[in-house]
């Protein structure tokens, strides 16, 4: 691609939509052996790595807004992935078996991912980009 017959190449809202395109159908592929869609393995990811978060914290580190990771963790509970417990003033997730038994499917999606789009960027590369579209995110306003 050319970037001076792009309209829009240097502008980040399309490049980085673009990217996210591209990377999603790259995800779902990596993730459709364990039927589920790349969010919800995210989830059980963080939730199997760190026990008892709390939707928020959830939220926060996936970065999605708070009303859909609950609706996630609702559907992962109602597939017997993921238990809520109220702790206090908050409700907090744990990992069931179900989901400890897939913990090692879905690191293998997640470096699967992995080396399908570092193997077509090269992994300096991929790493970089990760980092500074990371990065820039961090710096962004939430709203």
């Amino acid at each position: 691609m050319n970037c001076e017959r792009e309209i829009y190449c240097k502008c980040l809202y399309y490049a980085s939509n673009a990217l996210s395109r591209k990377i999603t159908r790259m995800a779902e592929k990596a993730y459709k052996p364990l039927g589920m869609a790349p969010s919800y393995a995210f989830i059980l990811m963080t939730v199997i790595r760190k026990p008892g978060v709390t939707a928020g914290e959830l939220a926060s580190i996936i970065q999605l807004q708070p009303s859909t990771v609950t609706r996630f963790i609702q559907k992962l509970e109602k597939e017997k992935y993921l238990q809520r417990v109220p702790e206090g003033k908050f409700v907090a997730v744990y990992p069931l078996r179900r989901a400890q038994i897939m913990e090692n499917e879905l690191k293998e999606a997640w470096l699967s991912l992995y080396h399908a789009y570092s193997s077509l960027l090269g992994e300096e590369e991929a790493v970089n980009i990760t980092t500074g579209i990371y990065h820039a995110s961090c710096r962004l306003p939430e709203d």
